[in-house]
């Protein structure tokens, strides 16, 4: 059975969610956070606090049952009053062997924390169609999953019970679902790209079509059918939601399952060529290329030595 667009995506880019922890506060308190070195979520699971990040962004109420997402690399603070001098989170958690930490007098807020990891290299299709922050507060639509998901993580660590990091961390990889699902049913604020693609139910069924067989030759009269439109319209509602012409979108996908195959996998660029549509090494390696500015069997050498792993050379899966 074929995966839908957005799970493409995800598992593209191997998107794997951890909640690393948190604390309980109470009285006067505030925290000061480093730049994150990866996509970041916070959870306000009991109270309410104050965020606030660097780069002048007017600083945001979290309240109880609040989500939100990090994908900029901005320094923040959370406090109880923003006005009150911060401790520094680094020596704050440094040598913490709990999960739930206390600060201040009391524990009237529940803060809890994750990240999400992504591939290295791929990582980027994500976080490029991702905006610096995304906010859901808890009386969105979606707040009911949401609110669920919160208990539950709540409840694991509270609880102690047996396999409480496993059931955690599955229950951070739906959180992290369910904050960009959030986001992409939000379709108006979307800036144009691929995951405001892959949310129109206008040119869903182009997507999909490019997205189940990247081989298969399409043609904008073709897709445009699928959807129901006409060529012209179709052309240029795309662009408009994408940021690029079909045929570019389709080209790109390609390029992105491309770039995970050469990093991955020992395939010959021959047989690669041939699984994307190409007919020939040589119009794969062009088309390569042009999207990413190297040759394919530079790119493979490059990405094989920065994770260590042997480099195949060009006549590997012959």
């Amino acid at each position: 059975m074929n995966q839908d667009p957005f799970s493409h995506i995800l598992t593209l880019v191997n998107a794997r969610s951890v909640v690393a922890g948190g604390f309980s506060a109470g009285g006067d308190w505030a925290i000061a956070f480093p730049p994150p070195d990866r996509v970041k979520f916070f959870i306000a699971a009991r109270g309410a606090c104050w965020l606030a990040m660097e780069g002048g962004d007017a600083p945001i109420r979290l309240r109880e049952g609040d989500v939100f997402l990090m994908a900029a690399a901005r320094a923040f603070t959370l406090a109880s009053d923003l006005s009150l001098p911060a401790q520094n989170a680094g020596h704050l958690f440094a040598h913490v062997s709990r999960k739930i930490i206390n600060i201040g007098v009391g524990d009237e807020f529940l803060f809890l924390g994750g990240h999400v990891q992504l591939d290295s290299a791929g990582g980027q299709l994500l976080i490029n169609n991702l905006p610096p922050a995304i906010h859901l507060r808890a009386g969105r639509a979606e707040a009911t999953a949401l609110q669920w998901l919160i208990d539950q993580l709540v409840h694991e660590h509270s609880a102690g019970l047996p396999g409480s990091d496993f059931a955690s961390a599955q229950l951070a990889q739906l959180m992290f679902l369910q904050i960009l699902r959030g986001y992409l049913a939000t379709t108006d604020a979307l800036m144009a790209g691929r995951l405001r693609a892959i949310s129109d139910p206008r040119i869903a069924p182009a997507i999909r079509l490019m997205h189940d067989d990247p081989a298969q030759a399409r043609h904008l009269t073709d897709l445009a059918q699928a959807c129901a439109m006409s060529r012209t319209a179709f052309a240029i509602y795309f662009k408009s939601v994408a940021g690029v012409a079909p045929l570019t979108y389709l080209t790109q996908w390609r390029m992105h399952l491309a770039e995970r195959t050469l990093r991955e996998g020992n395939a010959s660029l021959a047989t690669l060529a041939a699984s994307l549509g190409y007919s020939s090494e040589s119009a794969f390696s062009i088309a390569f290329k042009r999207v990413t500015g190297r040759a394919p069997q530079h790119y493979r050498s490059v990405m094989r030595k920065a994770s260590g792993q042997p480099d195949p050379g060009p006549a590997a899966g012959i």
